[in-house]
């Protein structure tokens, strides 16, 4: 790629999450870590604008793990372990997450760190996903389908590749909003999702993954060419089928010889409208008009009872519709409830 490729956008998208996201304050103590799959061009520009708005930055850079959370486990260095553990902010782009990991569990209870989660960003996408959007419609829009998910009892979504599923919520239950807002400890995601575990024993039906699926490590199947469907009865994976992809990841699941990794951990609304299909699961699961499944390990931030599990996948059904309580949200990726059809309009959709 050409070093002077979107350099401009790219300058002005790190300064934005440098300091309009992660709100970086003079003195303050600011981690990037990274892995030898990102692209340094993104984590160099995000740690020079840290050290412009005043923080004291370092870089942490290390050999990619062989899977996402819990499952890399014993290939994080020491020193990561550490320093994640104590500083006022964390910018991950790893490829291979730290996130889910047991260090990052740790982190997360301890409840002192601001964790922005970029896992496997680069230039094109923080551009695209970010630089480009129209943050405040944006967080409007998101607002409002965040309200309305709260307040729904039961939820049905339904898709032209087959999806048809239905659950309902626990208003007890934290709802994330992915609007790359690091004010606070925890962690949060980029622009463009909202996301929570619906009560799992009322989540039946059919999910057909037609999107992406990222099982982290060499097996992650990046975009479908075959749908997978999953046949989903009281919040687990009972039966998958398909084709290629199907078997790959019905293997990847039986291989890891644990009954939590058919939970469903996260339902996720999707709405970013620079999001594009590419393969990397953090820009798949805002793809505007998706519904997202988090399968595998659920972490605690989210409040439900599937509990923990070696790893985790992500994958999406695409142009779905949603109904709330029996009033209809999207139909197949466009956006109808009166509340939202300006907002989305604005947003270029």
């Amino acid at each position: 790629m050409n070093l002077r490729y979107l350099q401009l956008e790219l300058m002005e998208t790190a300064y934005l999450i440098s300091k309009e996201f992660c709100k970086i304050k003079p003195g303050e103590n600011v981690l990037i870590t990274g892995d030898t799959e990102n692209d340094w061009r993104a984590i160099e520009a995000v740690a020079g604008a840290s050290q412009a708005v005043g923080g004291k930055v370092a870089v942490l850079w290390h050999a990619a793990l062989p899977g996402f959370g819990k499952v890399g486990d014993p290939y994080i260095p020491k020193p990561v372990k550490v320093a994640i553990a104590n500083t006022d902010v964390w910018i991950e782009f790893n490829n291979q997450w730290l996130l889910y990991s047991t260090p990052w569990d740790k982190v997360m209870e301890a409840g002192k760190v601001r964790h922005l989660c970029l896992v496997g960003m680069d230039t094109k996408r923080l551009v695209r996903m970010i630089g480009k959007i129209n943050l405040p419609i944006l967080n409007k829009f998101q607002n409002k389908i965040a309200e309305m998910l709260e307040t729904a009892q039961k939820i049905k979504v339904t898709s032209p590749g087959g999806t048809n599923i239905s659950f309902q919520n626990d208003p007890g239950r934290p709802f994330l909003m992915g609007n790359g807002i690091a004010d606070k400890p925890g962690v949060t995601f980029p622009p463009g999702n909202i996301t929570w575990s619906p009560i799992e024993k009322t989540m039946n039906g059919t999910i057909v993954f037609d999107g992406s699926m990222a099982l982290g490590g060499p097996l992650s199947l990046g975009i479908l060419k075959n749908p997978i469907v999953t046949e989903v009865k009281n919040g687990v994976i009972v039966r998958v089928k398909g084709g290629r992809e199907a078997k790959i990841f019905e293997k990847w699941l039986a291989d890891f010889r644990d009954p939590n990794m058919y939970n469903l951990a996260h339902a996720e609304y999707s709405c970013n409208p620079g999001a594009a299909l590419s393969g990397l699961g953090i820009e798949d699961e805002r793809i505007w008009g998706a519904f997202e499944c988090g399968i595998g390990d659920q972490a605690k931030i989210y409040g439900g009872k599937s509990g923990p599990a070696p790893s985790h996948a992500d994958s999406e059904s695409l142009n779905t519709s949603w109904w709330l309580d029996d009033v209809q949200l999207q139909d197949e990726g466009k956006v109808i409830h009166p509340e939202l059809v300006e907002l989305a309009k604005k947003l270029g959709r």
